[in-house]
């Protein structure tokens, strides 16, 4: 499997091992062409969505984002998380997949930016 073939995908799949690792360094390769990441986070709790964003901040060296959110949502949610100004929000939203889209952007508006994924919620979850 190749990071360009979730593309195609509403909800993340699951991975094997192999396909992990393989996945892992192409899109820390990607990563390297941009400045600044957002996270889409589609998972079925907020509790879910939160220890993903965590995960994903520890994996990649991140400060940690400020959760402006409803502490008592209920109920499948949306977090996007913005690397640059260190924020998240969240919200119910019903009829999405799960998995988390990250998006690569440049120094400005005339750059395109690129999203890759969706990756399952446990992509970045440490293995030490």
């Amino acid at each position: 499997m190749k990071l360009s073939d979730l593309n195609r995908l509403r909800t993340a799949p699951i991975l094997s091992a192999n396909e992990r690792a393989l996945l892992i360094p192409d899109l820390q390769e990607q990563m390297t062409l941009y400045r600044w990441f957002t996270a889409g986070i589609m998972a079925l709790t907020a509790d879910q969505a939160v220890e993903s964003l965590r995960q994903l901040e520890q994996h990649q060296g991140w400060a940690a984002h400020e959760l402006i959110a409803d502490p008592a949502l209920e109920g499948p949610v949306y977090l996007k998380a913005n690397q640059q100004t260190l924020t998240a929000r969240m919200r119910i939203e019903h009829g999405l997949g799960e998995g988390i889209l990250i998006s690569g952007h440049g120094y400005d508006n005339t750059e395109p930016s690129v999203t890759w994924g969706p990756l399952p919620l446990d992509f970045f979850e440490s293995t030490t």
